[in-house]
């Protein structure tokens, strides 16, 4: 029976992680949000490093003429949860959030301004390739099958992991072994390479013997959240940095579980995008004059920090 907000699938399988296209670790989908009503979460943390970026003409002299000439470019968001991007409580106006802050200070060092739009993350990759965003963000990670329809830019490294609600010992203290999912009930985010990968190893538990796992979606992080809570699911499989914000919360109630798989995440692109280039002395601008260290200290992201930002990398195995 299909749970209210979910989509159930039974699967016979743990997770090796191949490259397949689900929409984000990673890019991963971010369902890291502790709010039950979603990616409405927590106050944002102070400070706006954000205000030190600046125009470097020699990044901005790569977009290309029609761009610089207009000065904007559409960007899609997903709001997943924090620390990448959500509202935060009280507010009602923007979102906020790593993902939020590296798009604005990138777009501050080309000289123009993003036209940001709201989007649901399983829509924003389909979306590039018709042209309706010039980019996108939601803690995409980089695939190799990704890879073959759209162009990254990257930012960060994030990744695969799994939390519990705060009590559960059956799976001890990590997961490091898939089959340790077997007969279990998985809650992930619509669209995300968790979905995906989860679908592609379809025959390892029976292979081991044991009872198949199985999937239930989510449109939302509050939905997946509650799941976990009422026990309707065992695990989450979510994002690295936004398990253990989600986790750093007392009043979340779950335990990270460790990581699973890392990834680079990047800005999304149309493949064969001109943007690429710009965005990528964007983002290295913004290493090198410390206002990316500031952005992630800000959002507790540090340890998933990349020394320079390179265009479609292949992907973590």
């Amino acid at each position: 029976m299909n749970l209210p907000g979910t989509r159930t699938r039974p699967l016979v399988a743990a997770l090796a992680l191949l490259p397949l296209l689900g929409l984000t670790a990673c890019g991963s989908g971010d369902t890291g949000g502790a709010s039950g009503t979603g990616a409405q979460a927590a106050a944002a943390p102070s400070g706006n490093p954000v205000s030190a970026a600046h125009k470097v003409d020699s990044a901005a002299a790569l977009l290309p003429a029609d761009v610089r000439k207009k000065g904007t470019l559409r960007i899609g968001t997903s709001t997943g949860g924090p620390p990448a991007a959500y509202y935060p409580n009280g507010t009602g106006k923007a979102p906020q959030g790593q993902d939020i802050d590296l798009a604005d200070a990138a777009a501050k060092v080309l000289g123009i301004r993003l036209q940001r739009q709201d989007a649901s993350f399983e829509t924003i990759l389909p979306a590039l390739e018709s042209g309706k965003y010039d980019l996108g963000t939601g803690n995409f990670g980089v695939t190799g099958e990704r890879l073959k329809t759209i162009d990254f830019v990257t930012y960060i490294n994030d990744g695969q992991g799994f939390s519990v609600k705060t009590g559960d010992t059956s799976f001890g203290k990590k997961i490091t072994d898939l089959t340790q999912l077997c007969g279990r009930n998985i809650g992930v985010g619509a669209g995300t390479t968790f979905e995906a990968t989860l679908d592609a190893e379809k025959a390892r538990c029976t292979k081991a013997g044991k009872k198949p796992y199985d999937v239930q979606v989510f449109s939302d992080n509050g939905a997946t959240l509650t799941a976990l809570q009422q026990g309707r699911i065992d695990v989450i499989m979510s994002t690295i940095n936004g398990l253990r914000h989600q986790a750093s919360k007392t009043a979340s109630h779950t335990t990270f579980l460790g990581e699973f798989h890392r990834l680079d995440v990047g800005f999304a692109f149309k493949k064969g995008s001109p943007l690429t280039k710009a965005f990528r002395a964007a983002v290295n601008e913004l290493i090198k004059d410390g206002t990316y260290g500031r952005i992630l200290r800000k959002w507790g992201t540090s340890a998933s920090a990349i020394d320079t930002s390179r265009i479609n990398p292949p992907e973590h195995t």
